[in-house]
């Protein structure tokens, strides 16, 4: 039982650790021009047209971009669904995942339009929810693996 609290323990510190850099790399980080802000608001209600614009025209587009764009959404969201567990202290299912991180990049995609810091982009929320369910199977598969491993230790 004090391996659990142990676990719980550091999984809040590095999720607190995670959510500030998160915060700061989507909403003041000036690599990403997030400082200067804009005039108006931009957004992209549109499902999948960043992300098939992307795709079409990744020879065009400075490849660095296209993984930022598309691989950075879904890989800076795999540890909020790795970690949600153990944050609010309880089971949590495949489909709750997806509802928690959908929340909260649907909060994160709201401040970048109220602010003007970013673009309210749909494609986002697409790629940070596939990112936070990819975290949380990760996750869930490295915790079989290491109950097989305990289990053959045990015998």
């Amino acid at each position: 039982m004090k391996k659990r609290k142990i676990i719980r323990m550091i999984s809040r510190i590095c999720f607190v650790l995670y959510m500030i850099v998160l915060v700061y790399f989507l909403l003041l980080s000036d690599g990403f021009g997030r400082i200067e802000g804009y005039r108006d608001y931009r957004y992209n209600l549109v499902p999948f047209q960043e992300i098939i614009r992307f795709v079409k025209y990744r020879k065009y587009i400075d490849f660095m971009s296209v993984v930022i764009n598309l691989g950075g959404n879904v890989a800076a969201f795999m540890p909020f669904g790795a970690l949600i567990r153990w944050v609010i202290n309880r089971r949590v299912r495949w489909f709750q995942v997806i509802l928690y991180t959908f929340s909260f990049s649907l909060c994160v995609e709201l401040l970048q339009l109220v602010a003007k810091v970013g673009v309210f982009d749909v494609d986002d929320l697409l790629l940070n929810t596939l990112g936070g369910l990819l975290g949380f199977w990760v996750y869930y598969l490295l915790l079989l693996i290491n109950r097989r491993r305990e289990a053959r230790m045990e015998l």
